[in-house]
């Protein structure tokens, strides 16, 4: 019998590591703080056309509404209740939105928070998304409902209540993470409550979720409610399919609970790999990119098929959570592409996008001041819809990174590709680097302060390739460099280092 729930437990935690992307497509699309129309909209008219395989959207349910400091990005982190409405729309436009991204075959991956409520300075009254009451003064939320005997105050063993010590894992997962109000997730009542939250959103076809401050919730607790979730909509995926799980565990090596507690669950974000890559493509300390011929578990990551990454994340890209000063983003456009470029070119793990919002940065002795800003809004604190221009680039503080054309056509590079082995690595023993995969794309990156000029077996056949971060292929043209690779599968590259992008990417679909 004990064999047997063994092997039952195994089967759905496997599950859960598949994102059921559609045929031939590889890459998620973080869409950040977008409107549910906005996302729908997108999802025919760009992400379905150009191969991207999911959006991760941001928190559905109620939360706080904050206006001090005013209506700020992590007020969505904050729930009231599971009702699903937010300042991205209401729970008929986020159905809308499921089925028109479905239908063209793009997943939608929920961000879900179940780890706790909002902050117990949250005060009482009606100020949340939806205007339903509660009152975090006495903890509670008649809308879920919770009370105070679902929350974990009394397991806490700190004297603000709050985690102090993150070398403490009892307080890591038992005491409220920044005052916010730390839910029982032993209760059976409370499981309960978060599994029928996540089912509403699997019934109506999402494909699976990023779970919010995983390492604050025991692994057996969360497996008690992922035992709990429905299989996937028929009308989209396949019978018995489980929903993609992949937990938000911030682990860099020298925390004291390990993203490795979390793999039987489902994936883990692995954030090492921003932080790593950062800091080899902005050379700090010695390092190159040479060094990375073993990227991946030679680096010291988890294991490939446990693994989401990402360049940054909403939170890093603002100096919260992990990686410092070296995370890139769109701030530094251009070794941002560069960075993105070796992701999607790279084998390793489900690779996710970021689509981000401009606000304006004030540093003080390194800590941006405005780190909570939230997405372009009008007076009243409601989001923007996110407006195209003629280029196809966003507008209105809008940053649509996934737009841009080189990130977009490494998306596409890494669909032609998947299944293909890491080969042909090339180093010049500093930092420019080459490496193809199998006999379907090639990628050349010179991060060097000198011209890369060098000619290089890339595994292709013969023939004349468009160079897709220079440019598009158009029909039988290419609006970018061209590449001639010869019968012997070889190709000269010549690649400054003061090009605008200092890179060159070719694969299958881009023949000419």
């Amino acid at each position: 019998m004990r064999l047997l729930v063994l092997a039952l437990a195994l089967g759905l935690s496997l599950a859960q590591h598949n994102p059921h992307m559609k045929e031939g497509r590889t890459s998620i699309v973080h869409l950040f703080e977008w409107r549910w129309a906005d996302i729908a909209l997108e999802c025919e008219r760009y992400l379905a056309p150009n191969g991207f395989g999911g959006v991760q959207i941001s928190p559905p349910s109620e939360s706080i509404v904050l206006t001090n400091p005013w209506r700020p990005w992590w007020e969505r982190y904050q729930p009231i209740s599971y009702n699903l409405c937010s300042r991205s729309g209401t729970e008929k436009e986020l159905r809308d939105m499921i089925a028109r991204c479905n239908k063209v075959g793009v997943n939608i991956y929920v961000d879900a928070v179940i780890n706790h409520m909002c902050g117990a300075t949250g005060g009482e009254g009606k100020h949340s998304s939806c205007s339903t009451y509660f009152n975090a003064n006495n903890k509670d939320f008649p809308s879920v409902p919770y009370s105070s005997w679902d929350f974990n105050d009394g397991k806490c063993r700190t004297a603000s209540g709050d985690i102090e010590n993150y070398n403490d894992i009892f307080q890591v997962r038992d005491c409220r993470l920044v005052s916010l109000l730390d839910l029982n997730l032993q209760k059976d009542y409370v499981r309960g409550k978060v599994a029928d939250y996540m089912n509403a959103l699997i019934d109506m076809g999402v494909a699976g979720f990023r779970v919010d401050a995983c390492k604050h919730m025991w692994p057996g607790d969360l497996q008690a409610v992922y035992g709990r979730l429905h299989n996937l909509h028929t009308s989209w995926f396949s019978p018995g399919s489980k929903p993609f799980i992949f937990q938000e565990v911030i682990d860099l090596g020298g925390d004291a609970i390990k993203a490795g507690e979390y793999f039987g669950l489902g994936r883990v974000t692995e954030f090492k790999y921003g932080a790593k890559l950062g800091t080899v493509i902005r050379k700090w300390y010695g390092e190159k990119m040479a060094y990375l011929k073993n990227w991946g578990e030679g680096w010291g990551f988890m294991p490939s098929d446990k693994a989401v990454v990402f360049v940054d994340n909403h939170d890093n890209q603002r100096g919260h959570g992990a990686g410092g000063g070296s995370i890139i983003t769109f701030w530094d456009p251009r070794i941002y592409k560069m960075a993105m470029g070796f992701m999607l070119a790279h084998p390793y793990g489900v690779t996710r996008v970021m689509s981000s919002f401009r606000w304006d940065r004030y540093i003080v002795n390194g800590k941006d001041q405005n780190d909570w800003m939230g997405p372009p809004s009008y007076p009243d604190g409601s989001t923007k819809p996110v407006p195209i221009n003629p280029d196809t680039t966003c507008g209105d503080g809008w940053v649509c990174e996934h737009r841009w054309r080189q990130i977009r056509n490494m998306v596409i590079f890494r669909n032609v590709v998947s299944g293909q082995p890491f080969s042909k690595w090339w180093d010049n023993g500093s930092n420019q680097v080459a490496f193809g995969r199998g006999n379907r794309g090639f990628i050349v990156i010179n991060n060097d302060d000198w011209t890369l000029d060098v000619t290089l077996d890339t595994g292709l056949p013969g023939g004349t390739y468009c160079d897709v971060i220079s440019g598009d292929k158009d029909g039988n043209r290419c609006t970018g460099k061209q590449v001639t690779v010869g019968g012997d599968g070889r190709a000269h590259f010549r690649i400054s280092n003061m090009d605008e992008d200092p890179f060159v990417a070719i694969h299958a679909d881009s023949k000419l």
